[in-house]
């Protein structure tokens, strides 16, 4: 298994974006990604860092509010 995701790490150009369709950009562009979480500003998370998930932070309107990473 590989220790590093090939492709983009980050998105962003996402910020402002309605969550779900940053959600499916990250998904097709970089396929290494198996989980994507849209959560709402303030959800309480771990702390692990997994190579294939992405989090898009929303606010209450579903908009992204940070530049999704890979973690």
């Amino acid at each position: 298994m590989a220790s590093e995701c090939e492709g983009k790490s980050s998105w962003p150009e996402l910020v402002g974006v309605e969550g779900e369709v940053a959600a499916k950009t990250i998904r097709r562009e970089n396929p290494c990604i198996t989980t994507v979480d849209i959560l709402l500003e303030g959800t309480p998370v771990t702390r692990d860092y997994i190579i294939t998930r992405v989090r898009v932070w929303v606010d209450e309107k579903g908009i992204v509010t940070k530049v999704p990473i890979i973690g």
